[in-house]
């Protein structure tokens, strides 16, 4: 196993924990219940996770899917949905935060006067550490639970970088998939600290959960290496039908366009819409998302159309020209690898083809 490989899988690893047990303590800071550290206990699926890939994949990554990106999600959401949840987090209060932090500062140079007196390094360092704590507590929970946000989403970009490729991805799919990621990533943070922070919906419990679930949804597309990788044809009788000729040539755009109908654009153009048409809340920023979730919508439908159209012209040429074409596969001829019931239903799918153009004159013989 190079070491290269085993340090990028346990650092990457290791900083998923960290910040899985920040969001934990955050938790049980809010709750002010012990009970909560209990969700530590999710980290233990990432450590066996970990185990299994550095014996099994001796550290590399899977083929379409990475567990460990999944499993970082499944530690930390609990811890996110019980801070935005939680009633602590829907208002500061009149600055309380500033305060607590001066006082805080006051405690630091006493107790870094102090250890020069008295006490060594170490006890300074404990005292240092000790003061730090305090002082990141005093920070409103509003605060923090932003934080968590932006730090959970930036670190699914940063860790699906650091974590080591498989043979099946190449690092330009994995370049153009980091790009997509931080697309998304904006996205999704905007689409949830900008409808939570509406002070109806924070008053209404039902349409907090409705509105975390989505972004839970939207989460899942992360730890999906499909945006970039194709699926690859073999030259065998199922692979020539239409279907599968549709999905062997544009797996990766049909995903793309998948992603942005059902997980991302479609169901947050829905959120929107239902606070603007049923709980009639509007403001300048919900109103110019929607639009947008809109156009991005319409121009998903229109990419998918001339997909459609593309790909209906090629099997229309094709099956004049007596071949059947397997991307990426070289093209068959029909009278010795397609079967009747293929002709039948290539005949079917191109069943209104365009006006032929004026024969030309029959060459000389």
């Amino acid at each position: 196993m190079e070491l290269m490989v085993l340090l990028n899988a346990l650092v990457t690893r290791l900083l998923f924990v960290l910040h899985s047990l920040i969001g934990v303590w955050r938790v049980t800071a809010a709750k002010k219940e012990p009970k909560y550290w209990l969700l530590a206990l999710l980290n233990l699926l990432l450590c066996l996770e970990t185990g299994l890939t550095l014996k099994f994949k001796q550290g590399r990554g899977y083929k379409w899917f990475s567990p460990a990106i999944f499993l970082y999600l499944i530690c930390t959401v609990p811890s996110l949905w019980l801070l935005e949840i939680h009633h602590g987090t829907q208002y500061c209060g009149n600055e309380p935060g500033t305060v607590q932090v001066n006082v805080s500062n006051q405690d630091f140079n006493q107790s870094k006067d102090s250890s020069h007196g008295s006490e060594g390094t170490d006890h300074h360092i404990i005292q240092t550490a000790k003061v730090f704590v305090n002082q990141l507590s005093t920070i409103c929970e509003t605060v923090w639970t932003l934080a968590l946000h932006q730090t959970f989403l930036l670190l699914l970009v940063v860790g699906r970088w650091l974590l080591p490729i498989g043979v099946e991805i190449t690092r330009d799919q994995l370049s153009q998939l980091l790009l997509m990621f931080v697309g998304t990533a904006a996205d999704i943070l905007e689409f949830a600290s900008e409808t939570l922070d509406i002070e109806d919906v924070r008053k209404n419990y039902a349409l907090i959960n409705a509105i975390l679930a989505v972004w839970t949804w939207s989460m899942l597309q992360f730890p999906l290496d499909l945006a970039v990788q194709h699926i690859g044809c073999k030259p065998t009788a199922s692979t020539r039908r239409i279907p599968n000729l549709l999905l062997c040539r544009y797996s990766a755009e049909l995903w793309n366009i998948g992603v942005s109908l059902f997980i991302q654009d479609g169901p947050f153009f829905i959120v929107r819409s239902i606070l603007m048409g049923h709980f009639r809340i509007f403001n300048q920023m919900l109103v110019f998302f929607t639009a947008k979730n809109i156009l991005v919508v319409t121009l998903q439908l229109y990419r998918l159309a001339v997909i459609m159209l593309d790909f209906r012209a090629t099997i229309l040429q094709k099956s004049r020209k007596g071949e059947v074409c397997c991307c990426p596969c070289e093209p068959y001829e029909a009278s010795t690898h397609a079967t009747a019931d293929q002709d039948t239903e290539m005949k079917d799918f191109a069943a209104f083809p365009p006006k032929e153009e004026s024969k030309a004159p029959p060459e000389d013989q």
